[in-house]
């Protein structure tokens, strides 16, 4: 007796949407992607360079958006700013999505102990807020970005281990994965080749939304002073430096970090839902 095996297209499955709000976040999510990876040939002057002399002077010919209460250019500043806001939250996805997929992948197949194990563990951290073992992790090693990113990816571990887990045991019931068997692939092989790619697109929406979120929480903590160090650009830590500008009727090198912050996280959430409702839709 021969079995058919049959997979469900991975990748492949998510589509562009002709959603006009989903075209202009897509649209947002490549400018700003590009404004980072370009941002030291776009800054039309250093980021740090202080000018006291000029400090909180409005837009001009040589400063497109103004300077901030240091006289450092505001434009700069959003260019190199949106490097370290992005690749704060990318560390954080690839990380927690790495690992999560690892143990959820891990104790849906093995089941028993380990499955026991894994899910107590995640029911632990869920418990504890990732934005306070943030703080505790960076009062223990100091200000910078490495602290914050790998305390939340361990508080975003476990809503992607959980995810993969239900994913796999929905797919490891699927005739496919005993025709596999049967034919003497491993369960590593079988896993690696046709589950992990089958459950991609789901895996890979939620690590979009998880991106916007990750990046809001990130610039949460530079705005408390506890990310960056204070001359790094960053968009959370320019609206913490801008506190003084508003105050004296300045708002522009604060309010203008708040608005990519806010753009930037809702674009990615939009694309993120958008990539899961296709997936949802033809797995109907």
């Amino acid at each position: 007796m021969s079995a058919v095996l049959s997979r469900r297209p991975g990748l492949a499955r998510i589509r562009t949407a002709g959603s006009p709000l989903y075209l202009v976040c897509l649209g947002l999510v490549a400018v700003v992607t590009a404004a980072a990876l370009l941002a030291p040939w776009l800054a039309p002057a250093d980021p740090n360079t202080v000018d006291l002399g000029n400090a909180l002077a409005g837009p001009s010919p040589e400063h497109l958006l103004g300077v901030d209460a240091a006289g450092r250019d505001t434009l700069s500043r959003l260019l190199l700013g949106a490097r370290t806001s992005l690749l704060g939250p990318l560390g954080v996805v690839v990380f927690s999505t790495l690992a999560g997929v690892a143990a959820g992948a891990a104790a849906a197949w093995r089941g028993g102990w380990l499955d026991s194990v894994l899910s107590r563990s995640t029911e632990l951290v869920f418990a504890f807020p990732g934005m306070l073992l943030a703080i505790l992790i960076i009062s223990v090693y100091g200000e910078g970005l490495l602290a914050p990113v790998i305390a939340l990816s361990l508080a975003y571990l476990p809503y992607v281990s959980r995810l993969t887990r239900s994913l796999v045991l929905a797919e490891r019931a699927r005739p496919y994965v005993s025709a596999y068997q049967v034919q003497g692939h491993s369960a590593l092989q079988i896993c690696l080749r046709h589950v992990l790619p089958n459950i991609a697109p789901v895996v890979l929406a939620q690590s979009t939304i998880n991106f916007g979120y990750a990046l809001m929480d990130l610039a949460g903590l530079s705005f408390l002073g506890l990310g960056v160090p204070a001359l790094t650009p960053d968009w959370g830590r320019m609206v913490f430096d801008g506190q003084t500008a508003i105050q004296h009727g300045y708002p522009l090198s604060a309010v203008l970090p708040c608005v990519f912050i806010v753009l930037t996280v809702v674009a990615f959430n939009v694309v993120g839902e958008r990539w899961a409702d296709r997936v949802a839709r033809r797995d109907r």
